[in-house]
């Protein structure tokens, strides 16, 4: 038996080791450096957004020992990403898992290197779930939960599996007193569109809302017993140029019903902006249509 625990753990010990090839320390805020994940050879590095509290003179410490510079390529404070370019080159890139070779009560370890050397603590999966909306409105293709306890200085680094393929990033932020990694596919989308664009485009309307009860008549005659009652219209945003007024009801955008925010939210995404779309409101007791044409959030 003593050879067998001997084993797991010299084999426990390589995977960090080897791992930690492709985990930088990113110094970026104030307090503690946290950690960052290899994207590219050269020098892409992949964080989370909350640790890089400022734009300029990021610190990236790298597997090597050496510190180099660092700048910000783009951010997205929604899903929790921040890619920096590290002033280096012939890093060694971090090798993916993909979302579907994982499962509940797999063994995982979160490193992290918030100090000079990686630093490492063993768990297990424990719940996986499809897509969900972050408490900014970011989608992330699929929730995947830990029971890691994720030290000070670990968000920004890898979830990684036994096989050594890492499945994620760790982020402390995303959801309240539990541990949540970003799975590859919605790190490599957000990623994408930051090193494209330097932000990831959201489509933008120009209220702020609640959600309200609808009457019963409406209720069935819409098949949806909630909707968006609009607090405020901004001036000249795209709400009130499809002539949408404080008081009404949404409960309908894009041939999506709107029950929740989370509807509202996820509706207004990349493809929609600058198209014109159908939307549905209650005014009155009455159901209006009007077509409106989706901005972008700055």
């Amino acid at each position: 038996m003593a050879s067998v625990l001997e084993q797991i753990s010299n084999d426990m010990a390589a995977l960090v080791a080897a791992t930690g090839q492709s985990i930088v320390r990113v110094d970026g805020r104030r307090r503690q450096a946290a950690s960052g994940i290899v994207w590219s050879a050269d020098g892409l590095i992949i964080t989370a957004h909350h640790v890089v509290e400022r734009d300029e003179n990021v610190r990236i410490g790298l597997p090597d020992g050496e510190t180099v510079t660092a700048t910000v390529v783009g951010r997205d404070p929604s899903t929790d990403i921040a890619v920096l370019r590290a002033q280096a080159g012939s890093l060694q890139p971090a090798t993916w898992l993909g979302d579907q070779e994982i499962a509940v009560g797999h063994l995982v370890v979160a490193v992290g290197r918030p100090e000079t050397t990686p630093q490492a603590t063993l768990g297990v999966i424990s719940a996986l779930d499809g897509e969900w909306r972050t408490m900014h409105g970011g989608t992330i293709s699929r929730f995947i939960q830990t029971d890691v306890v994720m030290y000070p200085g670990f968000s920004g680094g890898p979830l990684v599996s036994a096989s050594g393929g890492i499945i994620g990033m760790n982020s402390s932020v995303l959801a309240r007193g539990i541990s949540v990694t970003l799975p590859a596919t919605t790190l490599r989308r957000v990623a994408e569109a930051l090193t494209t664009h330097g932000r990831v485009r959201r489509g933008f309307l120009g209220v702020s809302a609640q959600p309200a009860r609808l009457p019963e008549s409406i209720a069935g005659q819409l098949g949806q017993e909630t909707a968006l009652i609009l607090i405020s219209v901004e001036k000249g945003s795209p709400a009130e140029q499809a002539g949408m007024m404080l008081g009404d009801v949404l409960v309908e955008l894009n041939g999506t019903k709107i029950r929740h925010m989370d509807d509202l939210m996820g509706t207004l995404s990349a493809d929609i902006t600058g198209k014109t779309v159908g939307s549905k409101v209650v005014r009155g007791g009455t159901i209006v249509g009007a077509q409106v044409t989706i901005g972008e959030r700055e």
